[in-house]
């Protein structure tokens, strides 16, 4: 049965299309087509409509040159986006600068070329007492008791010692000041006492960092802490002055300060970081947190909440000043909802939109 009905359908169509040709050229050629269809349908009668295509609801909209961003409450869930209202109000002021951990071979060298110096010395001071005691003894005794030529050899010998003496105390100080001209009065004092500091720094417990400013920016006093910030996660870890330093770093050649940071922070010799300085001032604006931000066309951006689950990015200045870890962002307007989390989805999704709609002009 099933191959008869095909071979039915088959011979109709051949019949229809046939009839077809002829028909397109006769001016009753509409109403020939309609009833064909309506023998068509009636030949299947299974065959289920044909879905109607719908496109997606738009995302995006141009509003005033801006691009807006609209999301269902469905897909802020589904992105993660999470909003909160900041105010603006007056942020401590951070100065921006660049860290280095220090190779401290040179301070383990000082410090133990200084060790050396002094045994030296109170080795050849003992040796020095003894010869001059042996040459005032034998003097004593006079010429008739000793012979002249031993009384003048014990005096050379004391002279000797004497002499080792001072050149033994001249490399001592010679250390010492060279101590102090590299790593300062601090550091260099701690090298010559083997203090606390320098034997810490040796064993690596603690870590010393230079941190120097960019250029032309100065600060009249060092903070006495500040911060640094630990790669690749960014985690910020505290800093403990030790004192000016000696010298700029050749490469940024601004204003450098030493610095402590712990030896279980993560960070080891010859790694360079951002560092933060607190300034004493203050600046007002929205605080808006570093993983807020998104970069995209050059700059950098923060989105910001307009109502109605819609969303429009708002440029953060470079060189915005910066607190606590964040970036203090004066134009924002008042009591604004700013995105913390999901800004990301956010521009991916106003991305998207533009490269449709440049495929759209070039079709």
């Amino acid at each position: 049965m099933g191959q008869a009905r095909r071979v039915l359908l088959a011979g109709t169509l051949l019949v229809l299309v046939a009839g077809g040709a002829l028909a397109v050229t006769r001016p009753e050629f509409p109403a020939s087509l309609a009833g064909w269809r309506e023998t068509l349908e009636a030949l299947l009668p299974d065959r289920a409509p044909a879905p109607v295509a719908r496109l997606p609801a738009p995302r995006t909209a141009i509003e005033d040159g801006r691009t807006i961003v609209h999301l269902t409450p469905a897909e802020r869930a589904r992105v993660g986006i999470v909003t909160q209202v900041l105010h603006a109000r007056p942020h401590p002021r951070e100065s921006t600068g660049y860290g280095t951990i220090l190779d401290l071979a040179r301070v383990t060298e000082l410090a133990n070329s200084y060790a050396g110096a002094v045994a030296a010395l109170q080795t050849a001071r003992a040796r020095a007492e003894v010869s001059v005691s042996a040459a005032r003894r034998l003097k004593s005794l006079g010429a008739a008791a000793i012979a002249t030529a031993q009384i003048e050899t014990a005096e050379g010998t004391a002279l000797t010692d004497q002499a080792a003496v001072t050149a033994a105390d001249s490399q001592v100080r010679t250390l010492a000041a060279t101590a102090r001209q590299e790593w300062g009065s601090v550091i260099g004092k701690a090298i010559i006492e083997r203090g606390s500091l320098v034997t810490r720094l040796i064993e690596r417990e603690d870590f010393l960092m230079q941190v120097t400013l960019p250029p032309g920016e100065n600060l009249t006093q060092a903070p006495q802490t500040a911060f640094a910030e630990v790669p690749p996660q960014s985690v910020r870890v505290s800093l403990r002055l030790v004192s000016p330093a000696t010298r700029t770093d050749p490469r940024i050649q601004g204003q450098s300060f030493y610095y402590l940071v712990s030896g279980e922070s993560g960070l080891l010799p010859g790694m360079s970081v951002m560092a933060f300085l607190p300034t004493g001032r203050t600046t007002t604006g929205v605080l808006v947190p570093e993983d807020a931000l998104v970069h995209a066309e050059g700059g950098t951006w923060v989105y910001r909440g307009l109502g109605n689950d819609s969303y429009v990015r708002h440029p953060v200045r470079t060189d915005a000043p910066m607190s606590a870890d964040g970036f203090v962002v004066a134009d924002l307007p008042e009591e604004g909802e700013i995105v913390l989390s999901g800004a990301q989805a956010l521009l991916s999704e106003e991305m998207r939109s533009r490269v449709r709609v440049v495929g759209d002009d070039d079709d």
